[in-house]
């Protein structure tokens, strides 16, 4: 209708969606990281969160991240 085009994968089938892939493991990369080091994420009233109040954050600091080969980061790539 628009132009644009849906892909579609099959489930079970990881390769066929690398790029929503890629992007999980890196997520999961940066969490394991935090974990492994004994980091805690405290808000400014020094309240300690848990993973599902730290992931919004995680989210955020890899969208600003401008990617190496694109030059230019995961949500301006996502939005335009």
């Amino acid at each position: 209708m628009l132009g644009t085009k849906l892909p579609f994968s099959t489930a079970y089938y990881p390769q066929t969606d690398g790029l929503a892939e890629r992007m999980i493991q890196t997520m999961e990369d940066i969490l394991r990281r935090f974990y492994a080091y004994g980091m805690e994420y405290k808000d400014h009233e020094g309240y300690t969160h848990d993973l599902v109040t730290l992931l919004p954050a995680v989210q955020l600091a890899y969208n600003k991240i401008q990617h190496s080969t694109t030059g230019k980061t995961p949500a301006l790539v996502e939005k335009g």
